[in-house]
Order: C-alpha cells, then structure tokens, then sequence
C-alpha cells in the first residue's frame, strides 16, 4: 500500500504506543488489579445512553437509560445486576464442588456454616476522586475520566470512546486480490484506527518458539493464528493463503484516542483466483503512479449490483454468466482490484450502489491515496475519485438533467425549442439521468484547476434524441463552471454516453453543432420528432479514440464510452490498451469470472498543453 513516509512513521509510532499502553495494562491488571472499562455512549439527539461493562462472574453488561434520569436510580439497577452475578457465579462454585468425584464419592467444601447470603454490593460513581451525588441526571454524571466501584471492583469510565458501529469482512476472499472490509466508525475515523491481520496457522507448522497463542494443540479445535506482518486496513492475501481463514484485530481511533478493540474471523477460508482476469495484462502498463506532469484517467461504468442480481439479468441478459459471478461479494473483489490496479489519478464510475461507494470502493481507493464523491440517481449513482496527492477538490456543481433545464436559466432557449414538441418534451423530463461536476485544484500549483465531468446518459436504444438534450443540457452547465465560475480551467468529461460513434450525441460533442434534419431527432418516430440545431463552443476529442466496443454482452457489442477532453489545454500522452478480443470473449462474453462489469474500462494518461 502506498502511503507517505512521514504517515507511515507516525503511524507505526502510534501502533506501538498503544500496543506498549495495553501490555502495560496488563501488566498492572495482574500486579495491582488495575481498573477494568466502562463505556459510556451519549450521543444529544438521542434519549437513552448506554453503559457497558463486564462484572466480576465474566458477564458483559449493556444497559439502557434514560439521559435525563437521576443517577441514583442507575446505580441501583447496576447493583441488582451485580447481586444476580454474583449469586450466579456461587452456585456455580458450588456445584463444582459438589460434583461427583473420580472415585464416585461427592467432593463436600468441608465442615462449617453454610456462607452467607449475599449482600447487595455498594455501587458508587467517583469523579475527581468524590463520589457524584445520586440526583444528577444520567447526562451529567458520566463524565469521561471517571471511576465506578461496584463492590470491591473499580471501572474508568470511558464516554464515547472511539466505536465500531459495523465491521465485516467478504464472503468471497481470494488470492490476489485485496480484502477490504467493511467498517463504520463512531467517534473516530478509519485513518486513526489500527490494524492487524492473522491468517491461521496450517495443521502440523512447527509451533512458534515458546508455543504462545498462535500454536495449535491437539486437545484444541480451535485454530492458532500467526501474524501476517500487514498491519494496514486493507490486506491481500497470497497462494500462500489459500485454504486458511483470516483473522482482523483492530483498534477503533481517531488519532488521539482508542476505543475497545474487536476481532473478526472470516467465514470462509482464502480461495484460488479466478486465474488470468481481463485486466491483468493491462496493468502492466499502469504499475506506478504517474508523475506530477501527467493525469491517469479512468471511465468505467461497474454494473450496478441493482442490475447484476435480478432473474431477467441472469436468465436474459446474462445468462452465459455462472451465477456466483454476479454476486456483488464476488465482483466487488474483481473491481477493487483492477481500479487499485491502474494507479489512477482521476477515476469516474458509473453504475454505482450507494452501498458499493461507502462500503467497498471508499475504503479500498482511499487505502491506495484516493479520495472520492458521490451522486445518486435512483437506484444507483455516479462516483469521482481523484487522488489526494495530486488535486484537492474546491466544488461540487452535480445537476439532475431534467431539473436543470426546467428551472436554470442557462438552458431557457433550449427549453423554448424543446416546448415547442410537447410528446417529445414529456419523454425528456421523466428521465432521471444526472451530471457530476468536481473542480478540483492541484496541490503543487494552485493555478491549475480543472473541470472533470461524470455522466451516464439516457440507456434506450430509440432514445437518441433524449441524449442530444441531455448533452446539450450537460455542455452548457459545464461551460458556466468551466468559463463563468473558473475561467478558463480545462474539461475532462467522462462517461457511459450510450451512444455509439455514428450516433447524432457523437456527432455533437465532436463538431460542436448537430442540424436540425438530423435522424436521431426522430429517433423514436414521427410522434417525438423534436428538430432543432444546437451548438456548443468547445473543442473536444475523444481520448481514447473509437475503440470497435466498449460494451460487450450477448446481444450486443459497441462503443458507447469515452473520455472527452479539451483540446485547448489537454493532450493524450498514452492510452491503455483494451483487453484482446480473445480475452473478452474467453467466457462468451461479459460481465464473467475474470471481468465484473459488462463495460470495459478506459484508462489513459493526459498532459497539460
């Protein structure tokens, strides 16, 4: 994983602190019965706080309550709770006691009274080393820093200590490919936990020197863990690995404070690869960040798993696809790794769960030094990543087609025009399709800004004159950010356009104006016919030329992708060859077990003029 020296410095410091701070810990837990946790979780907007602790008998207790209740009344039930442990763990006591013994006899604590009946142990809260009166309310009384004693035992009260509210690793692990799991953090943030990975310990390895918690015994099922020596969020597990699980110890932070740690083993062991993947040879071409002279770009529409997982996707659509290969768990192992794999400065997606975004491309592309953001459409959305290195993101100017043209002045003319052909006027604003605008400024030169656009445009083969508005609607948006709001910063507009070469859309966006008696005005017949000419005043290329498909399923293959640049101020320095024809069509066709989407994804690297 790439990071920046000092990062990774200061962060090893910090693991080692910590690591240090807990066998300390430890250390005194067992010399001088140092003080056991007490999380305390009170967050204003809601009601209730949370106290969590283990008692004396080994049982955790989570209790409710409300804020704004005295804290006398807590302590009380803390002690009930106390009580019923403790009444629990003396019978049990006694029961060992009096079990049957080798010899059949019973096994007597020997002669003298019965002990006791319990008495309910004394519950106080301390701060400061003064015990907090029993009438302050819940909210105030548990302050960070403070100490309950229950009976004889004494908990630091830790308020809202660095969390996990959800942690969870793949189903589907495969060598090669990184695994990411998935996280939220509460009251910290990924960058400032830590990470440790283990991957069991292989039936009949020499057992660490000293034995220790990694070695297996033969009385034991349960398996040993070794260290893998990966101590960062996301790990890639080698041949080496296949068969065996992987275990996550990690430690919630926000770069001050650490929370409770947790583990999490996977489900199922590491597997075998799907073998040689449609990008792999591509990623030779892409094995290391470019210099500050140049910007790797990638277009990729990903197959929105909303899509991917229906009965019409797997039985029509897809039906040459093995079924497991377009489970999301699957493919999101195919795109991580082949978005991590270009090294790429600016990545536009299409096709993007919402889940997908926060959950596997988020932590995956930020663990390689991207950052990104997020448009949602209906069901799935676009997504913009740039690397965080390279550029720092100024605005967000993300418009819905056919709410901009309704109520932005910018596109008053080309609404007049379009009134004029009421059915056709009815089709375009139902659309839901959306444009994504970041301008983003370079980090070693503030002067140089840029405009890069993400689109995915109307999908229906007889909608060709939906697209022409949409990307009439698109340029004139983008000329206002790029021209009113920035002046003169360059273009990169990127996207799933739908639209093939031949296409009137093509024919625009290359020559800037599309006469009126184009076909594609009646592109779904005389009832929608909609003429008129539109014009735009940029100057823009398609970087990566007319490649003979850029989509290519069963039905259908064609370019229908590309990366749009303006001439005035960019240039290709080199594009990223496709994949072969024999590589996409090893399988029949795609999406498939070596390639996640039915989209290919264009990758190029540009150059300032």
């Amino acid at each position: 994983m790439w990071r920046l020296p000092g990062a990774r410095s200061a962060l090893r410091v910090v693991r080692t602190a910590v690591e240090r701070h807990s066998r300390a810990e430890a250390a005194t837990e067992t010399v001088a019965g140092a003080m056991e946790r007490a999380v305390v979780r009170c967050v204003p907007s809601e009601p209730k706080l949370s106290l969590s602790f283990a008692l004396a008998d080994g049982s955790h207790k989570n209790m409710q309550r409300d804020q704004s209740e005295p804290l006398g009344r807590a302590l009380s039930r803390i002690a009930t709770n106390a009580l019923k442990g403790h009444a629990k763990a003396a019978a049990a006591k006694k029961s060992r006691k009096n079990r049957p013994n080798a010899s059949g006899g019973v096994s007597c604590a020997g002669p003298g009274p019965e002990p006791a009946a319990a008495c309910e142990p004394v519950v106080k809260l301390y701060y400061r080393e003064e015990a907090v009166a029993e009438d302050v309310l819940n909210v105030d009384a548990w302050q960070d820093g403070a100490v309950l004693q229950i009976g004889d035992v004494k908990y630091k009260v830790e308020r809202n200590p660095p969390a996990f509210t959800e942690l969870q690793l793949p189903r589907y692990i495969m060598a090669g490919f990184p695994v990411c799991p998935k996280l939220g953090v509460e009251f910290g943030d990924p960058a400032g936990s830590l990470f440790r990975w283990y991957k069991e310990t292989k039936p009949g390895a020499a057992e660490p020197e000293g034995g220790g918690p990694s070695s297996l015994s033969p009385s034991s099922p349960s398996p040993g863990w070794t260290e893998t020596g990966v101590d960062e969020r996301v790990y890639t597990p080698s041949n080496a690995d296949i068969g065996l699980r992987l275990k996550l110890h990690c430690t919630p932070g926000n770069g001050q404070r650490f929370g409770p740690s947790r583990e999490l083993e996977s489900v199922c062991p590491v597997e075998a690869g799907p073998g040689t993947c449609t990008f792999d040879h591509r990623h030779l071409y892409t094995k290391k960040v470019t210099d500050d002279a140049l910007i790797r770009t990638v277009s990729y529409n990903i197959l929105a798993d909303t899509y991917a997982q229906t009965e019409f996707s797997r039985t029509v659509l897809y039906p040459y696809c093995a079924p497991y290969a377009l489970e999301l768990d699957y493919r999101q192992n195919l795109i991580q790794k082949e978005l991590t794999g270009y090294n790429a400065d600016l990545i536009c997606l299409q096709e993007v769960d919402r889940n997908v975004f926060t959950d596997s491309l988020v932590p995956a592309l930020e663990a390689f030094g991207l950052e990104g953001v997020f448009r949602i459409k209906q069901h799935e959305g676009l997504a913009t990543f740039y690397r965080k290195s390279k550029f720092s993101l100024l605005s967000q100017h993300d418009i819905v087609f056919h709410e901009a043209l309704q109520s932005d002045p910018l596109h008053k003319e080309l609404l007049e025009k379009l009134a004029l052909y009421p059915s056709a006027q009815e089709r375009v604003l139902q659309r839901s399709s959306v444009l994504q605008v970041s301008v983003l400024q370079s980090t070693k030169d503030s002067s140089q800004k840029i405009c890069v656009a993400n689109t995915h445009l109307y999908w229906h083969p007889k909608g060709g004159y939906i697209r022409l508005i949409q990307m009439a609607v698109a340029l004139a948006h983008i000329r206002h950010v790029s021209c009113d709001l920035y002046p003169s910063i360059p273009v990169i507009f990127c996207g799933d356009f739908n639209s093939t070469p031949s296409t009137g859309m093509y024919h625009f966006v290359i020559s800037g104006n599309i006469p009126e008696d184009h076909e594609d005005w009646t592109s779904n017949g005389e009832e929608e016919r909609c003429n008129m000419s539109l014009t735009h005043f940029f100057k823009l290329k398609s970087a990566c030329g007319e490649p003979a498909y850029t989509n290519y399923v069963g039905g259908f293959h064609g370019c229908l992708d590309y990366i749009f640049i303006d001439l005035n101020a960019l240039e290709v320095e080199q594009v990223i060859p496709l994949p072969t024809h024999e590589e996409v069509t090893t399988h029949q066709a795609l999406p498939s077990v070596s390639h996640p989407s039915d989209h290919l994804a264009l990758v190029c690297d540009l150059k300032w003029k």
